[in-house]
Formats: structure tokens, sequence, C-alpha cells
């Protein structure tokens, strides 16, 4: 849990919204959070910590936290 509340509290510094994930067929999913916002060092992070970046849907993505 520890590393979900990382990744969160990186995506935090860059839009801290009401509603700030979408969990469907396993993938939880980061909105209102634009990659190219994002320095590249957080991005590096948050890829050790299993968020990938969508560039056609321009959002994040981890399988990890996805699903139970």
């Amino acid at each position: 849990m520890d590393d979900l509340i990382e990744a969160l509290q990186i995506f935090r510094l860059y839009a801290n919204l009401l509603h700030p994930t979408y969990c469907a067929q396993h993938v939880l999913s980061i909105v209102g959070v634009n990659p190219d916002e994002v320095s590249e060092v957080h991005k590096e992070r948050l890829a050790q910590l299993n968020f990938n970046v969508d560039m056609d849907e321009e959002h994040f993505y981890s399988f990890r936290f996805g699903s139970a």
C-alpha cells in the first residue's frame, strides 16, 4: 500500500481532484493528470511504482493496483 500512497502523493502535486481515479478491467487509471506536465524525475519514480503513461489517452495507469 505504501507504493500506491507514494504514487498518489506525486499525482497530487499536479492535480488535487475530487475523483482522481477510474478502475475498469483490472486497470487503475489516474485521470486529470496530464503526463506532459509531470517532471521526468516523477515519471521515472511512477514507473518504478508500476504506473505507466498512456500518451494516446493522456493519463497514467497501473495493472498492479487495478485489481484485488
